[in-house]
């Protein structure tokens, strides 16, 4: 099989890594419009049995003109995520922040995956007004000035700004340079953010939850872009669930203790072979 492919909507799997093993990890992004690039440092700092890929929906990141895209890549939003799970065997879906939101709108995943990650993501959409609160109450001036640029030239590198602005929500102090440098060299894609404004983050809730697969919900226990207290609702807290605390960690906990994150992951791993081999 090559490594990059692309399923009937334009859906673009990029293989990172392969080692032994017959599982197939999928990363979605969060953002959106940031890319699958937002977690190359994530992928290569696991160390987890089989294949490790990196997913964009047609019409995300870098993901433009996709061979099979609709005219419109957003009318396949998000549901070709099963397209991308369908596409290899043994599949363990992960979703950072809204790309785990996009696998909990879609039930139709659940008999085609056999494990999934939540990280840094939430059940419903009620985050977001926690979100803006935390602006309000720690107000990061450049955020302010690249928003008004942007409001009144709608580029792509004018949303990258307000990114790269925005790195001190994102990661915690110890992560600040290392965020910055990750901000600051991803794709952006505005069409991709206003699609979601739109029609998905405001009025967002789980449709599914699964009920044996091997399931990981991981967040930094310093982010302060989504807000985790939703999970503790008693409908989430079924067996097959784990849920662990990134020490340290901000919106992107790989970046501040990767060790902590390879260390979960690895014996995340080892539950959803258990699983498979049952």
């Amino acid at each position: 099989m090559s490594d990059t492919v692309y399923t009937r909507s334009g859906v673009r799997l990029r293989k990172h890594s392969e080692t032994e093993g017959n599982l197939n990890w999928l990363f979605l992004p969060g953002g959106p419009g940031i890319g699958s690039e937002s977690l190359v440092e994530l992928a290569d700092c696991l160390d987890v049995p089989g294949s490790i890929w990196l997913v964009d929906l047609p019409g995300d990141g870098s993901n433009r003109q996709a061979p099979g895209a609709p005219a419109d890549p957003f009318s396949c939003w998000p549901h070709a995520v099963v397209e991308a799970a369908q596409a290899l065997p043994n599949v363990v879906f992960a979703g950072h922040s809204t790309g785990g939101m996009y696998l909990l709108a879609t039930p139709e995943l659940e008999e085609h995956i056999v494990g999934m990650v939540l990280l840094d993501t939430a059940p419903d959409a009620s985050w977001h007004p926690r979100f803006v609160e935390m602006t309000m109450a720690h107000p990061l001036p450049e955020v302010t000035a690249a928003t008004l640029i942007y409001e009144a030239d709608r580029r792509d590198e004018n949303i990258a700004a307000i990114a790269v602005a925005s790195t001190e929500w994102n990661f915690a102090p110890a992560g600040l340079a290392r965020g910055r440098d990750l901000l600051s060299r991803m794709p952006y894609n505005s069409a991709a953010v206003d699609w979601s404004e739109d029609n998905f983050d405001h009025v967002y809730a789980a449709r599914w939850w699964p009920r044996t697969i091997p399931t990981l919900v991981i967040a930094g226990g310093d982010d302060r872009i989504v807000w985790q207290g939703g999970w503790d609702a008693e409908r989430f807290r079924t067996p097959n669930v784990a849920y662990v605390t990134v020490e340290g960690g901000g919106h992107f906990p790989w970046i501040e203790n990767p060790s902590a994150v390879r260390d979960t992951f690895g014996k995340f791993g080892r539950s959803v072979l258990a699983f498979v081999q049952a």
